[in-house]
């Protein structure tokens, strides 16, 4: 419970310890950034890690010209580090996909859910890949499970570059534009709250209307 606590402290106030770092270990700033991106999408068992509230702190940290971080490299790095993470992601669903489903009659460990996963990212693996960016946890899993359902590398690809520029480039370009702002500056937990609250939107949504389809049908 207080490493949870911890990691909620840090990840509510990432702005200051950011800018601690920043001023601490300077150029170094850019390859822990660059971790921590590509592990947060490329290692299933690091979900935790923080993306969207780190990149808009660092992209309003880029915009004081006091601090040693520079826009276009930080956006740069971190959509290689994006690109790359999701590709490992990916080629580790695709290795363990065989292996994973294995039993044929286990409710989880079934063939046939290889089968559908395929056909499902075979016919939305695009929306999902670039939608499932802006959703915390959910984005470390979705280029797994398009692995182990074989979506194309053509089509991964495609929308695996797509996305993480889009993802890298809104959320740094919104901090890099508006968190230098007095009100965000001062309000800053504030408005991570409201990033997790926003990501948190398409899940809801989904399964909200799920069960009102289900309860028409």
């Amino acid at each position: 419970m207080e490493t949870i606590q911890q990691l909620l402290q840090y990840i509510l106030h990432i702005d200051s310890y950011l800018i601690s770092f920043v001023s601490t270990y300077g150029v170094w700033t850019y390859i822990v950034l660059f971790l921590i991106i590509f592990c947060e999408t490329g290692l299933v068992v690091t979900p935790f890690l923080p993306g969207d509230s780190l990149l808009f702190a660092a992209g309003s940290i880029a915009a004081n010209a006091s601090h040693a971080l520079d826009i276009q490299l930080l956006f740069l790095l971190l959509t290689l580090a994006s690109i790359l993470g999701n590709k490992v992601n990916y080629l580790i669903g695709r290795m363990l996909g065989p292996r994973v489903f294995v039993a044929n009659q286990s409710w989880l460990l079934n063939k046939k859910h290889l089968e559908e996963a395929h056909r499902f990212y075979e016919k939305h693996g695009g929306k999902t890949l670039i939608l499932a960016r802006y959703i915390p946890i959910i984005r470390t899993f979705a280029p797994f499970v398009a692995g182990v359902g074989y979506m194309s590398l053509r089509t991964f690809s495609f929308y695996n570059i797509a996305s993480a520029i889009l993802w890298i480039g809104s959320l740094l370009g919104a901090g890099y534009f508006f968190g230098s702002l007095p009100f965000i500056k001062d309000n800053f937990s504030l408005v991570v709250y409201s990033i997790i609250a926003v990501s948190l939107v398409p899940p809801i949504f989904a399964f909200v209307y799920r069960k009102a389809f289900s309860a028409c049908h």
